[in-house]
């Protein structure tokens, strides 16, 4: 019997190369922009913007877009989309090679998949950035939102400054090529007002290191590496935080009381919400909603 012979096409290894996955469902379309809120003020910037189907309806509620893609095969049919529109303008360049502008924007896209940290590292870095909404793996976007229970280290760091949420999630059948995953669509907020001073912010992302870093064992004796044991234990019965809990279970609401006792010999160094007060542990085998996000 003959081998059997690949239909794979060139422009279909040139898409897995480029982690191109289309949005070609309306309603999908509609859920990015309800979840990116642009203002007819406001400066966006698409990343992979494909073919246009989400630069128009983005270009329709901004001030001005600025649309990145690099795939010449799709650039045409992009230019053609936005001919009409003089507030788009197309940049045949590598987003994550871009100087962030100079004036507040948001940045909005259906980002190629493989490059997802990257771009949020790009996003997060930005002095003017005010949000970023990015459709991701659903995997990824739930991870950085805590949407199972669960922080990551580089959500925790970053909480002071900004807020991450899971603001939809997009079927696989909405995309063409149809991923093997669903998407989610992961909002990031630049806060107007930074929960700890900046002077605070190295302390408190030496603090979040150690305890990810699982130096001692446990958070209780990660800590301890850097500050006396009855204040480690003072700090975290204030939290209401056992111990011996896993570092990826403690909320970043947590974390900020643990900062502030920890660091309490600096007044005013650690500035936690008027009225917060810490959670309560999740029951095991059910999760419990943190409290409501500045």
């Amino acid at each position: 019997m003959a081998p059997r012979r690949s239909r794979t096409t060139a422009r279909d290894r040139s898409r897995r190369v480029l982690s191109q996955n289309f949005l070609a469902d309306p309603a999908a379309v509609v859920r990015m922009l309800r979840a990116a809120r642009p203002g007819p003020d406001d400066l966006l910037l698409e990343v992979g913007a494909g073919d246009g189907r989400l630069t128009r309806p983005l270009a329709a509620r901004c001030g001005r877009l600025i649309a990145y893609e690099v795939d010449p095969a799709v650039l045409p049919g992009l230019t053609a989309a936005c001919a009409t529109l003089p507030q788009v303008r197309i940049r045949p360049a590598d987003f994550l090679a871009a100087e962030p502008p100079a004036e507040p924007f948001a940045v909005v896209g259906n980002i190629p998949w493989s490059l997802t940290a990257a771009v949020v590292r790009w996003c997060l870095a930005a002095p003017g950035l005010r949000s970023a909404t990015l459709l991701t793996q659903l995997a990824y976007a739930r991870k950085r939102a805590g949407d199972h229970g669960r922080w990551s280290r580089l959500t925790v760091l970053t909480w002071p400054e900004h807020h991450w949420r899971l603001a939809g999630r997009v079927p696989r059948a909405a995309f063409r090529p149809v991923p093997a995953v669903d998407g989610g669509i992961l909002r990031i907020e630049r806060r107007p007002e930074p929960l700890l001073s900046p002077a605070a912010l190295p302390a408190y992302r030496r603090m979040v290191e150690l305890g990810f870093g699982g130096v001692g064992g446990s958070l209780a004796a990660s800590l301890r590496i850097a500050h006396p044991r009855r204040r480690v234990e003072g700090a975290l019965r204030a939290a209401r935080l056992d111990p011996d809990i896993p570092v990826g279970l403690v909320w970043p609401e947590q974390w900020l009381v643990v900062f502030r006792l920890l660091h309490a010999v600096e007044p005013g160094a650690a500035r936690i919400r008027p009225g917060y007060s810490a959670p309560r542990p999740a029951r095991r085998g059910r999760r419990t909603p943190p409290p409501a996000a500045p």
